[in-house]
């Protein structure tokens, strides 16, 4: 029995008492893009999607293959409804008692969505203001890069920016350097090259990141680097912009007293919805 928001009640086990997830953040999820009857870069989800399980020690049972994963993702979609596209989360957690020590390797997994509007990605040319966001920073190590239930920085940082009229933040590292925002890979066009902090930095090892470097690298006179990025680099951009799997491309505005183009994140975005026509 637990004592579940004032009430007595019998423990299903599922979100309380022997959730891992709940009790540890011994999860991880991928936030993946799915059309009616196709997993956006499927591959490149299951892939970073295992080798995160394998740096958490995970083992991963014999029927966790991209197969399994893709049929498990589309099964759920006519029960969310019909919709142009979804945005699915894709939950792995260890099942079973324990402290910081699991008592079991089982692998449980959740899935869980909701609808879209449109299957492409749309641009947005609004107002879209960044700042620092400084009360905590992450730290440059391997954890950092994954997506994993720890996500204090972000929520804290969301309800910072929440509370000053900002659009979104960004995330500074240990070193004092920019590494992502809030939910998203940070990109910073300088001249004609495109920069984006290394996952060596602490940045999320991210799909839509993934995507975007392989798009740029094919842009004539586009030259493509991953290095560090400082505060002081973001006053000297002509560009930035954000990424991540959902929203594809949201360029950035203004930060402080600064506005910047949109030329690249423009072309870019319309390479990836044509890739994704293609593929």
């Amino acid at each position: 029995m637990v004592n579940f928001n004032g009430n007595i009640q019998e423990n299903t086990g599922v979100l309380i008492e022997n959730n891992r997830g709940f009790l540890f953040g011994d999860s991880l999820f991928e936030t993946i893009k799915v059309l009616p009857n196709k997993v956006l870069f499927l591959e490149d989800h299951y892939f970073r999607l295992m080798a995160s399980m394998r740096i958490c020690r995970m083992e991963i049972p014999m029927n966790f293959t991209m197969e399994f994963m893709e049929t498990e993702i589309l099964k759920l979609l006519p029960f969310i409804g019909s919709a142009p596209a979804y945005r699915i989360r894709f939950s792995v957690f260890r099942e079973g008692e324990g402290l910081y020590l699991p008592k079991s390797r089982e692998i449980g997994f959740m899935i869980a969505g909701n609808t879209l509007e449109e299957a492409k990605y749309n641009f947005n040319e609004g107002n879209y203001e960044v700042e620092l966001y400084k009360d905590a920073h992450i730290t440059k190590q391997l954890f950092s890069t994954l997506k994993s239930n720890n996500k204090m920085i972000q929520i804290a940082g969301s309800i910072f920016a929440y509370e000053n009229d900002y659009d979104n933040c960004l995330l500074l590292n240990d070193e004092k350097n920019v590494v992502e925002a809030l939910q998203s890979n940070v990109f910073m066009k300088m001249g004609n090259t495109l920069i984006t902090p290394p996952v060596s930095d602490g940045c999320l090892n991210g799909i839509m990141r993934k995507q975007i470097l392989n798009l740029a690298n094919k842009i004539e006179g586009l030259e493509v680097v991953e290095k560090s990025i400082s505060p002081f680099d973001l006053q000297k951009a002509d560009e930035l912009f954000l990424t991540n799997s959902i929203k594809g491309i949201q360029p950035i505005t203004k930060y402080r007293k600064k506005n910047f183009e949109m030329d690249l994140s423009k072309e870019l975005l319309k390479r990836l919805n044509a890739y994704i026509l293609l593929n």
